[in-house]
């Protein structure tokens, strides 16, 4: 089975997320900022990763960031999920390594489309 973290200090923004998830056979874990989700990174590498930006701790392009850094036989995918839409956080998000960027708030399609496109799906 397929596995993803899920990142985002909302809770339900994390339930709405996992359920999605889980429809499309992905077991999910969750983090509630970017310091918890390297620390479940470390322990196990995800699939791919759900990426929510503003975060309190570590925020999303920090992880994003030390999370390509980790010495890994392989990375997983990266989607950003966020509100930040101008073209500075999109490209600071690609730069980074994100392999895909969605809007909140998302629907199941959309999320699904972004799973096909990267090849998860």
């Amino acid at each position: 089975m397929r596995t993803c973290l899920i990142v985002d200090d909302s809770r339900v923004v994390r339930t709405v997320a996992r359920r999605i998830l889980e429809e499309l056979q992905f077991a999910s874990r969750e983090a509630g900022d970017g310091q918890a989700a390297l620390a479940a990174c470390q322990e196990e590498i995800p699939d791919f990763v759900l990426l929510d930006w503003n975060m309190p701790v570590m925020n999303g392009l920090d992880f994003l960031r030390a999370l390509r850094q980790l010495p890994s036989v392989r990375q997983p995918i990266v989607i950003f999920c966020t509100t930040e839409n101008d073209i500075n956080h999109i490209q600071q998000a690609i730069e980074a390594g994100a392999d895909e960027y969605i809007m909140k708030p998302f629907a199941s399609d959309v999320l699904q489309a972004k799973l096909v496109q990267v090849g998860l799906l």
